[in-house]
């Protein structure tokens, strides 16, 4: 169905940009999808179609039946399905200037996909208009991306799974788990599955009947117990469903018993999925993620913190009223939502400053003041100006923002003192 001419040139900048003549038939394909180009010809039914139009449908059907057997969950391939005839795209080129087609908020994992499975298997790092990027960074129509890569890799991680957007380039992540973890796929589906169970108060042993599971093996296609629990492990599938589907025939020999509630409770979204970081740091999308709380901010469980992500050193965590966020925020691409965890308690320090006239004592009455709102003091420097001013610098291990405001709030009522402030 392809019918557009392409010639790429060469821009004043060093920048090549690609110009397509196409015709309102392309056009339409271009702009609304495979599915708008398809009514559009059944409008037309006067007009004969050719064998090799209607050769192209068939192949494009064929790849889709190839994906619906790879992905087996049925709303992961309507999802899929949809994201393949209605996704807009974005257009990049490889350093050598040709052309890649990606759909619209793909990143450079998408991209070393679409050149080869084995590029996107041992990709490390990227570059984006010649600056090394996040491999997680969004692609613009007109970037270069150039894909590092690495014998020594240890393949793709999970978490890339959050970020693709190509179909393909999913699918082969997903089989690349299946083929060579599948062991440990297999013993992570059963805890998967077993979490789950006991979320609703029942045990293992209570829904795993033979004949119950063989329904569910029946129903999402597998051949085995192991087939499926490696399914749920590499996340093909959620053990939600295969629990909601067993649920179903327990249901038949247990009638008195309120099964709803439980499907209810199955349906609900686990509370804290994602794993804080030692820090107490949430990285939304992310687990395991390495985390350094800013030093130029120091921020405190209740701040309005943003991530920004480091070269080489994971996420950097600082307060949004940070002075070098202005900076930062310049980085398009390098920000990442992240959040405080606030079942954990953990410690933090903060640097505090405090202002006052100088008198006999004053430091002694400081020290004592944070002793009774019980602050732990880590480090002190005083230093008596000309003008008889003094500034004293304090370091306190605090574990939430409203106990750094007690302190303040207690330290303002030393005597000579005339400000407190905490350190920018």
């Amino acid at each position: 169905m392809y019918q557009s001419l392409h010639t790429t040139l060469i821009g004043p900048k060093a920048t090549p940009f690609e110009v397509q003549i196409r015709t309102w038939d392309m056009h339409r394909v271009a702009e609304y999808g495979i599915a708008a180009h398809w009514a559009y010809k059944e409008a037309n039914k006067n007009k004969k179609s050719t064998v090799v139009v209607q050769d192209d449908k068939l192949s494009w059907i064929r790849e889709t039946l190839e994906w619906q057997k790879e992905l087996q969950d049925p709303d992961e391939f309507l999802k899929t399905l949809k994201t393949e005839l209605f996704e807009d795209e974005v257009y990049v080129f490889t350093p050598r200037g040709d052309i890649k087609v990606l759909p619209r908020g793909a990143t450079p994992i998408d991209f070393a996909y679409n050149i080869h499975a084995e590029v996107g298997h041992k990709m490390v790092g990227c570059k984006i208009n010649s600056k090394m990027m996040p491999i997680v960074t969004k692609l613009h129509n007109g970037d270069i991306v150039e894909v590092v890569t690495s014998d020594t890799s240890k393949g793709p991680s999970r978490d890339w799974l959050k970020f693709v957007k190509s179909t393909s380039a999913r699918n082969r992540i997903l089989q690349w788990f299946k083929k060579t973890q599948r062991e440990e796929n297999i013993v992570k589906g059963k805890e998967l599955i077993d979490k789950e169970i006991k979320r609703i108060g029942m045990n293992h042993s209570d829904l795993f009947k033979p004949e119950w599971v063989q329904v569910a093996l029946d129903r999402y296609k597998y051949l085995s117990l192991d087939d499926m629990f490696a399914s749920v492990g590499f996340g093909a599938i959620s053990p939600v469903k295969i629990i909601a589907r067993i649920l179903e025939e327990y249901r038949k020999e247990h009638k008195e018993e309120e099964i709803e509630e439980k499907i209810e409770e199955l349906s609900k979204p686990r509370v804290n999925q994602n794993k804080s970081s030692k820090t107490g740091i949430i990285v939304k999308g992310i687990d395991n993620c390495l985390v350094k709380l800013s030093k130029c901010c120091n921020p405190l469980p209740g701040d309005s913190i943003i991530g920004y992500i480091t070269k080489g050193r994971g996420v950097s965590v600082h307060r949004s009223d940070c002075v070098n966020v202005k900076d930062l925020l310049s980085e398009e691409g390098r920000m990442i939502d992240v959040a405080w965890y606030t079942e954990a308690k953990a410690s933090y320090n903060v640097d505090i400053e405090v202002l006052s006239n100088d008198r006999n004592g004053l430091l002694a009455d400081i020290i004592k003041e944070l002793s009774n709102v019980k602050v732990t003091l880590i480090e002190v420097n005083s230093k008596v100006n000309k003008n008889k001013t003094v500034l004293t610098e304090l370091t306190l291990e605090l574990e939430s923002l409203d106990e750094l405001n007690k302190a303040l709030k207690s330290l303002r009522k030393v005597d000579s003192v005339y400000e407190v402030r905490r350190k920018k």
